[in-house]
């Protein structure tokens, strides 16, 4: 029996790829497989950790079986990254699968179930894994009323990123201002470039201080690595990377302002 599905990829981030670069750093993208079908994200340039905040839609997926079948045995959906190159193909980092959690057209999309939430699926590249990607998969039967009986997808909207739809609300995490702030000791002048999320931020450091920002999930487990690179600049532009280093978790230096109103009660108390 022929069943209708509308699948939907919540692409978030990948975190702890492996440098693909000379440079120490590479430009991914994800390429999603379900059935007959694939899409791929946007390319992020220079970075081992992509937030690409992107959700695919895959339409009029149709897939044979029994109803109950479906929904609690679906197809496997392979995620496969890649790292794109200026000439040539690009070459492949990492494989990993996943399941979507299944909604059909006679069920609520409501709680616990709904909407799903992001988890880690660990990347593989042979028997050596090659990172995580952190996403969310559902499955919505389109029942006798068609896609409009579908669960709406709620914003938010971003024009700069043109017909790329950023992961829903309620799916996607809850993001706070964070800074990170670096104190070269040596006193040689060296070029650490902070990789953090989308962004890479490069700084001449001669035993001095400084920081970048950026917006984080409030929700520690989901914080990418800080990934700090060491490079040699050399005569006629030209850079060498020396070596590289990942945080791979920020708990221990993270600072919390103390809480104002607590202070005030405490010295009025």
């Amino acid at each position: 029996e022929k069943q209708v599905f509308q699948l939907r990829a919540h692409m978030y981030q990948a975190r702890s790829l492996f440098a693909a670069d000379s440079s120490g750093l590479s430009d991914p993208f994800a390429r999603v497989f379900f059935i007959s079908q694939s899409q791929c994200t946007e390319v992020l340039n220079e970075t081992l950790c992509p937030t690409w905040d992107q959700l695919l839609v895959f339409d009029n997926v149709e897939l044979y079986g029994e109803a109950h079948e479906m929904r609690d045995d679906p197809p496997i959906i392979v995620i496969e990254i890649y790292d794109q190159d200026t000439v040539g193909k690009a070459d492949f980092m990492g494989r990993t699968f996943a399941k979507p959690v299944v909604k059909m057209s006679d069920e609520h999309y409501c709680p616990p179930r709904f909407p799903p939430q992001l988890e880690y699926y660990q990347i593989y590249r042979g028997n050596s894994t090659a990172g995580d990607l952190l996403a969310a998969f559902e499955l919505l039967q389109i029942g006798p009323g068609g896609k409009s009986d579908l669960p709406p997808i709620d914003g938010p909207t971003d024009v700069d990123r043109g017909p790329i739809l950023p992961v829903p609300l309620g799916i996607r995490p809850v993001l706070s201002k964070y800074r990170v702030e670096v104190t070269a000791l040596e006193h040689q002048i060296l070029m650490l470039s902070i990789v953090w999320g989308r962004r890479a931020c490069p700084y001449v450091f001669e035993g001095q201080h400084t920081f970048a920002s950026q917006d984080l999930p409030e929700n520690e487990l989901l914080h990418p690595p800080l990934n700090i690179r060491v490079v040699d600049c050399r005569a006629f532009g030209r850079y060498t990377l020396v070596g590289s280093h990942a945080v791979s978790s920020l708990r221990k230096f993270i600072y919390r302002p103390p809480d104002k109103k607590a202070q005030q009660w405490n010295m009025t108390g």
